[in-house]
């Protein structure tokens, strides 16, 4: 059994995976805003957990906002800017008190759908989160690549490619302006088409010339931004994750798209939806041990 952790914004889910890659038993709660209660209730979430399954986890993922810097271990670039600077990988640990690992939660994403989701089989996969916030994940030979400087799949935090005159410059949280997080995430896409994601897909999907056209434009700055990605990892499969990823005609649009930006003369890149849903978070966290490592 390994024990997978969700550690989101607004909630903390957790999950015990058995060999098999099957969830045994899942949980969620709030995510209380707050540091020390935050670790705390990671902490209580684990115990409970495996209290009510009757088994103990050998070991615990925690897939999280942000990332651990290699310098100083202590937490940076999370949107839940609360958790920038704290020792959270130390702080877990030893609330935990068993062998532990942190990864970025885009990252757990790709792990989770490169083992054995929509990406199953494939060698160079590249998860892209299309939620509240936008990020990536890069997992090559079913293994997170995190990079000497622990940023590998930060493409949330890239700047819009090709923009245009229409697109005019927004500053993110980060500090940075034309974040792909402003205009690729469903909070960026309310903010600059006023329509959401689920509305946005009832709308194409009764004919709405409104909704087919904010569509088109989604799907074209998505392409253009993918393919950057292509033209320097060029991943086999490309797997779309978060609330965006449920608007079914979005995938059309943007293969067909692709062509046009990416410096290739074929596309053979798959771009799918993924398979494990709100799942593959937790799944994947947990997947950061492998069923051996877990004996």
């Amino acid at each position: 059994m390994r024990l997978g952790v969700d550690f989101g914004g607004t909630k903390i889910e957790a999950a015990l995976l058995d060999s098999d890659g099957e969830i045994r038993i899942r949980q969620r709660v709030p995510n209380p805003g707050n540091y020390e209660a935050a670790v705390r209730a990671v902490r209580d979430l684990a115990v409970r957990i495996e209290q009510e399954a009757g088994v103990e986890s050998k070991t615990i993922g925690v897939g999280m906002p942000g990332s651990l810097s290699p310098v100083t271990g202590l937490v940076r670039n999370a949107n839940s800017v609360w958790l920038n600077g704290k020792p959270f990988f130390e702080d877990l640990k030893q609330a935990l008190g068993k062998p532990l690992r942190v990864e970025n939660d885009a990252n757990c994403f790709a792990l989770s759908e490169a083992v054995d989701g929509a990406a199953a089989g494939a060698r160079v996969v590249f998860g892209v989160i299309l939620g509240t916030g936008c990020g990536g994940g890069v997992v090559v030979d079913g293994r997170t690549i995190e990079g000497v400087n622990a940023i590998g799949g930060e493409w949330g935090h890239t700047p819009l490619p090709w923009a245009r005159k229409d697109e005019i410059p927004v500053r993110d949280w980060c500090g940075r302006w034309n974040c792909l997080e402003q205009w690729l995430s469903g909070t960026g896409l309310r903010r600059w088409s006023g329509i959401g994601g689920r509305d946005l897909d009832a709308g194409v999907k009764a004919g709405d010339a409104h909704a087919r056209l904010v569509l088109d434009q989604l799907a074209d700055r998505l392409a253009r931004s993918l393919a950057v990605v292509m033209d320097i990892l060029d991943p086999d499969v490309i797997v779309f994750g978060g609330g965006l990823s449920n608007i079914d005609s979005l995938y059309a649009s943007v293969r067909g798209k692709l062509i046009a930006y990416v410096f290739s003369d074929v596309i053979r890149t798959k771009v799918v939806k993924n398979k494990h849903g709100d799942s593959s978070g937790v799944r994947g966290a947990a997947w950061l041990f492998t069923p051996e490592e877990a004996r």
